[in-house]
């Protein structure tokens, strides 16, 4: 059996996302390894907008620190949980974030949510959990989450 050390838990806050860090913490306790969290806070407007436009830097700092924050929120339920547990916010967009955090910080397993997109969604931005089972170095664990 291959050591997990480190299992990295990409959150976009969606139900699905929040059920995988939810297992992640099992895997954690089970392995005694560590939680490391990550969020996206991309948006990926080419092929959604036909011309370029400027977000103001005062707009994307309020969106990376409103990611910190309950970025955090997240970090302290899990040390609550008695599981070593750090984070971080990306301004990439989130396959490549989550390639880049995996080789930084060497993580064994990914354990993230699966998010069914379909039709003119799935196409203009692809899916972010196919291309990272695609693309990691490592294990990928996705999650569903659950109804009822």
């Amino acid at each position: 059996m291959i050591p997990i050390r480190v299992i990295l838990v990409p959150l976009d806050f969606s139900a699905h996302s929040v059920a995988a860090l939810d297992r992640a913490v099992d895997f954690a306790k089970a392995f005694g390894a560590k939680i490391h969290l990550l969020h996206s806070y991309a948006v990926p407007m080419h092929g959604v907008m036909p011309y370029d436009f400027a977000i103001p830097d005062g707009l994307w700092d309020g969106i990376r620190k409103a990611a910190e924050s309950k970025l955090e929120e997240f970090r302290q339920r899990i040390v609550s949980a008695g599981v070593e547990a750090n984070s971080e916010v990306s301004p990439a967009l989130p396959s490549e974030a989550i390639m880049t955090a995996t080789r930084e910080i060497d993580a064994d397993l990914i354990i993230m949510g699966t998010h069914g997109h379909t039709g003119l969604k799935h196409i203009l931005l692809g899916s972010v959990a196919e291309r990272t089972i695609r693309l990691a170095p490592c294990p990928v664990l996705t999650v569903k989450a659950l109804s009822g």
